[in-house]
């Protein structure tokens, strides 16, 4: 495991967005006090544990309010002997736009250290970090507010085979990342079963992903639409991502016993 590891997680919960889509958008799918619990495993080992918590928050920016968002990462049980992980990214977004204005990170991976913090003027498409001043797209996101954006597209329209491409910042760059829509799927979880939406992500092939790796992406096909589970093979094994706990949710979960 290397520094990607969590980037990987996370990136499994960012999942579709459409450039030419993102105005006008409102929220509708998620409310303060939400927060929502992943379990990752290695094959059959669990090995590390994502949250992401919704939070209520008194700063402004631009005088306008925000929604506090909280995603941290950390491994368990060997894996936290062997590579101990604690991640966390801190993102605060327009309550009426979801876009954001301020990307916080303190990554913690073993011996791997990094911390950011990212101001986002999205009039101006300017990015301002540690590292520097970045170009920016129209729209641009950090991962944890392309996940809550990305809950309120409407895909009522959506085709089998379509293609949404959303932008994010991330390590000093600003990045492309493309899913692809395959259709509708009834799945079993630990939580029960759930109707899904099914997606593809494009992946690179490289150090963690083989050549012909496939990811999958499923999220509830419901008004809360929150991922339920991914799976993708690596080099050596493969890695699924599951929804182990949902709480504070907008609507009644998703899922039966």
């Amino acid at each position: 495991m290397k520094q990607r590891f969590f980037l990987l997680l996370f990136l499994l919960i960012s999942f579709y967005a459409r450039p030419q889509e993102l105005d006008n958008i409102s929220n509708t799918s998620f409310e303060p006090g939400e927060k929502l619990r992943y379990k990752l495993k290695y094959g059959f080992l669990t090995a590390a544990e994502a949250t992401l918590d919704v939070l209520k928050s008194d700063t402004k920016f631009d005088g306008k309010p925000v929604y506090h968002l909280v995603a941290q990462g950390k491994t368990s049980g060997s894996f936290d002997i062997f590579y101990k992980v604690r991640d966390r990214y801190d993102s605060y977004i327009d309550q009426s736009t979801l876009l954001p204005y301020l990307y916080t990170e303190n990554i913690r991976e073993a011996s791997y250290k990094r911390t950011d913090k990212v101001r986002f003027y999205q009039s101006e498409r300017k990015i301002v970090g540690n590292r520097g001043t970045f170009r920016g797209a129209a729209k641009t996101f950090d991962l944890a507010s392309a996940f809550y954006f990305a809950r309120n597209i409407d895909l009522a329209g959506a085709r089998v085979g379509k293609a949404f491409t959303m932008s994010y910042f991330l390590k000093d760059e600003v990045t492309d990342f493309t899913i692809a829509y395959i259709g509708k799927e009834q799945i079993k979880t630990q939580l029960g079963v759930i109707n899904c939406l099914k997606f593809s992500p494009q992946i690179q092939p490289g150090r963690i992903f083989k050549k012909d790796s496939k990811l999958y992406l499923w999220i509830t096909d419901d008004k809360n639409r929150i991922p339920v589970k991914a799976q993708v093979e690596i080099l050596v094994g493969s890695v699924t991502l599951e929804l182990a706990e949902a709480s504070g949710l907008k609507y009644p979960a998703p899922y039966s016993k």
